[in-house]
């Protein structure tokens, strides 16, 4: 039907076309503005958005054509950086088809990536979303040995590409849990780990001398080999698990016989105990908030104060949540810091002040990683990740009102959450049959 055909200007076609939420201008204005570099909010500020990215910080007008958020009386921050997690790893922890944190049953370690794993679609992604959370660092669990296997860092936004960057960092267990699966001694976990990273570093000189018979002497797989080379030549970060103040004085000396390593205490309960030495290497910490109890002998020296004495001591401390139902409730960093500040005002304790406890979930994690030149903050250039808040985000009261993600709202919605508008009034929706009388 040649005849019927219709020929358009190409700029009425090119209005015709979905705009990219991401091209929005956004314009926040009015709030209480943190930006997440450790200072106190800015009051009455504007948070410029373009394409994504964050532009500017500070007192002005909204730009002609932006779309503008009137947040008066609430606070704006960069979104929450989960620390430590398994995120996205895990549904339900007793039924194995859901549960992909550790791979207890393969013959692989070092070389096993948790990217592929990640499900954007699990229930406690959504929920970590609605309170706050918008990026986080992902980790697998010990399984057959030591080694977990390689972490992640990926966003929470509603979509099917969760990954930021796969293949992050290495994850090592050392002390209780790494004793365990080297033999039953530290001293075992100690070899075995070191054994390792030699033979990755023979792997990184010659692969093709390693794979034509040095892997038949080795007791590490050729793809694990190759997982541990990025770690030995300095590519890779190394998280090392560790709680006991000997155990992390064990892990730093790797340092001095492997030089390149890009080191990050794990946990690190007694970690104010040697405090000194940590800020020495210059090695961060991603550290639970507030051990505070002799949980296993490991542990004898934990309180609350460890993360205020190690950032006085000059370590960089973020915040993870380490074997605290890490799969679901890294929304809870925000408790924990507040709880810091808080800790701040009891005599003889130490704790953060409110913007050292805000960088400690925002963006002390992101450069940790490599990516505070990305994410993290809201400085120009970042990447959108930016929450509304109703209150302070560290009170407890508070919650998320709106939260973006490259720049793009996400819904804040959870089946918890249509669950209780469901049955809060009484006759509101129609009732499933075993509800009804």
């Amino acid at each position: 039907m040649r005849g019927c055909e219709v020929k358009w200007p190409i700029a009425a076609l090119l209005a015709l076309l979905p705009v990219p939420a991401m091209a929005q201008t956004i314009a926040i204005t009015g709030g209480r503005v943190a930006t997440g570099n450790g200072g106190q909010p800015i009051e009455g500020a504007t948070v410029l958005i373009r394409n994504g990215r964050i532009v500017s910080v500070g007192r002005g007008a909204a730009p002609g054509g932006a779309r503008v958020i009137d947040a008066a009386g609430k606070w704006v921050t960069p979104g929450i950086f989960g620390g430590f997690s398994r995120l996205g790893l895990v549904e339900v922890d007793a039924v194995a088809q859901t549960n992909d944190a550790a791979a207890t049953g393969s013959p692989f370690g070092a070389a096993i990536s948790v990217a592929p794993a990640v499900n954007p679609n699990a229930a406690a992604v959504q929920v970590n979303r609605a309170g706050g959370v918008t990026r986080a660092i992902v980790a697998p669990a010990i399984g057959r040995d030591l080694f977990a296997g390689q972490g992640a860092v990926i966003d929470l936004g509603e979509d099917m590409d969760a990954v930021t960057r796969a293949n992050a960092f290495q994850f090592v267990e050392f002390g209780e849990a790494g004793a365990a699966k080297a033999g039953g001694s530290r001293a075992a976990a100690h070899v075995q780990l070191r054994n390792a990273l030699y033979e990755a570093r023979d792997y990184a000189r010659s692969p093709a001398a390693y794979e034509g018979g040095r892997s038949r002497e080795s007791l590490l797989m050729r793809l694990d080999a190759a997982a541990l080379a990025p770690v030995v030549q300095g590519e890779q970060p190394l998280f090392v698990r560790v709680e006991r103040a000997a155990d992390i004085l064990q892990a730093l000396a790797l340092k001095r016989e492997f030089t390149q390593l890009k080191l990050v205490l794990v946990g690190v309960s007694e970690g104010w105990m040697v405090a000194d030495r940590i800020a020495a290497a210059r090695v961060p910490v991603i550290a639970s908030a507030l051990n505070d109890l002799p949980q296993t002998f490991e542990m004898l020296a934990a309180t609350q104060s460890n993360v205020g004495r190690m950032t006085r001591a000059g370590v960089t401390v973020a915040i993870g949540m380490i074997d605290d139902n890490d799969a679901r409730q890294t929304r809870l960093q925000t408790q924990y810091a507040g709880n810091l500040v808080a800790l701040a005002k009891v005599p003889g304790a130490a704790g953060l002040s409110w913007g050292q406890a805000l960088a400690s979930i925002t963006s002390t994690p992101a450069e940790i990683m490599g990516l505070g030149a990305e994410l993290g903050s809201l400085k120009p250039g970042r990447r959108a990740d930016v929450v509304i808040w109703d209150g302070d985000p560290l009170e407890l009261s508070s919650a998320p009102e709106k939260v973006f993600i490259d720049g793009v709202e996400q819904p804040l919605v959870t089946r918890q959450s249509r669950l209780r508008d469901r049955y809060l009034v009484r006759g509101a929706a129609p009732s499933p049959r075993a509800y009804r009388q």
